[in-house]
């Protein structure tokens, strides 16, 4: 894939309530990196251009949402999004991107559960028992 199939042009639709979230969501995504944003009030939209190695529409949303901003929950465009969230983790896949991982791993999990139990030569056997013959 050429890097100018990876650059995505989208538009995040918010609802109409609460009023004036195009321009404090516009002022929070231009301080992430590599994403360029462009209000557009007269839709109640964001457009957002950035590179899909670097952030995913759900991603940008996900950020969002987690701000308080509340996006267009009609049918229309729960059905977009959900298909442009699906194109675009097939095309990170396709590429061979390795996912980006919101939680660490279950191994990494038990490295750590492991680093804070005493372990080693440590037996809870009272030494009566071990020598019992």
């Amino acid at each position: 894939m050429s890097s100018a199939d990876l650059r995505k042009k989208r538009e995040i639709l918010f609802s109409r309530f609460p009023p004036g979230q195009v321009p404090e969501a516009a002022d929070d995504l231009q301080h992430l990196d590599e994403v360029d944003v462009e209000p557009k009030y007269e839709k109640r939209a964001l457009g957002v251009a950035y590179d899909l190695q670097q952030h995913t529409l759900a991603e940008l949303e996900d950020h969002l949402v987690d701000k308080g901003f509340h996006l267009d929950n009609t049918l229309m465009s729960k059905l977009t999004r959900a298909l442009i969230h699906y194109v675009e983790e097939t095309q990170l896949h396709n590429i061979g991107a390795p996912e980006k991982r919101l939680k660490p791993s279950p191994e990494e999990a038990y490295i750590k559960a492991w680093e804070h139990r005493p372990h080693g030569d440590h037996d809870d056997t009272p030494p009566e028992w071990r020598e019992y013959k």
